[in-house]
């Protein structure tokens, strides 16, 4: 079953936070398409119902995004399964789940339900991927375009996308793999835009209300550190490049350093912390639907690569993370 997390990261790979006003329609070049996409998700409102499907699990969610002078506010709520619900705005993210039934709240964790992933202006993305127009479909009673953004190489996942035609936003999206095999599913079922949007749906449920909140302690909310990161890969896939580095570090806690390393689309967080030695057999590959995690450890520190990328990748990055140099 997906759970929150797994959420948040369901449009990672498609989805920016460019800025500017949404393009007329009738644009045929397919980045000005990626481009439309990404303003029209973090700009527009927007409030559906989608099914997200990887394998033998079907997940059915409902999002409000609302874009205002009051800033981003966003629900994410289960329709099916168990309770799950999630909340953002400028107090930051809290989220209830229902099989501790308790509410995480951190204030400085802004995370999006759908994070925003820069688009490169130098186009570095055409080098990772190959980007093309497809067919029109009729999705959630919108019209829409079909989007292929496919990997160049083993080291990403591609995208097949349907854009509804004349605001840009994604309606559905088919994960694949090198081989254009199929991977997850994610399609609106009902769309509402605009001013269509009802926004009481931005209220908590009565389910978070009644659960204490907790403030997180996690360094990684801690905000962006601007001084050069004390451990990094010492070789990347080929278009990846570091987007942001957090670090923590105090003598009675140990360290904690966070950085992300995107190509445009898809991208992989690397965890570097003390380790007390142990939890060796934990180490290695994980999986969990199409995200990779893996762990090693080294000089008394845990080193965590994850992303919603191909195992080669989280692993040819953890494997060569080192202590830089002064």
């Amino acid at each position: 079953m997906m759970n929150i997390l797994a959420a948040t990261v369901i449009l990672a790979a498609a989805l920016s936070g460019s800025s500017g006003s949404v393009l007329a329609a009738g644009v045929d070049e397919p980045r000005e398409w990626l481009e439309r996409m990404s303003t029209a998700m973090s700009q527009m409102s927007y409030q559906g119902t989608f099914v997200y499907v990887q394998g033998d699990n079907v997940d059915t969610m409902r999002i409000t995004h609302v874009s205002d002078e009051d800033g981003v506010r966003e629900r994410l709520v289960s329709v099916s399964g168990a309770p799950r619900e999630v909340l953002r705005d400028s107090n930051g993210v809290r989220w209830v789940l229902a099989d501790d039934q308790s509410v995480f709240a951190d204030s400085g964790f802004k995370r999006r339900f759908f994070p925003a992933l820069p688009l490169d202006e130098d186009d570095q993305t055409a080098e990772s991927y190959s980007l093309s127009l497809g067919a029109r479909a009729r999705i959630a009673g919108h019209k829409a375009r079909n989007l292929k953004v496919l990997p160049r190489d083993k080291y990403r996942y591609g995208y097949s996308l349907w854009l509804e035609e004349h605001s840009g936003l994604l309606l559905k999206w088919i994960m694949i793999d090198s081989n254009s095999q199929p991977l997850a599913k994610l399609m609106f079922t009902d769309v509402r835009l605009g001013s269509e949007v009802d926004v009481k749906e931005l209220k908590s449920s009565n389910q978070l209300k009644k659960f204490k909140t907790v403030e997180s302690s996690l360094p990684s909310g801690r905000g962006i550190s601007q001084a050069k990161p004390r451990w990094q890969p010492a070789e990347l896939p080929p278009g990846f490049s570091l987007t942001a580095h957090r670090y923590f570090g105090r003598q009675d806690q140990g360290i904690y350093e966070h950085l992300v390393y995107s190509d445009g689309l898809a991208a992989v967080s690397v965890y570097v912390e003390s380790n007390d030695g142990q939890g060796r057999n934990e180490t290695g590959l994980k999986r969990r639907g199409t995200t990779h995690a893996f762990l090693r450890i080294t000089d008394d520190v845990l080193i965590t690569v994850v992303g919603d990328v191909p195992a080669i990748t989280v692993q040819s990055v953890a494997d060569t993370v080192v202590p830089v140099s002064p």
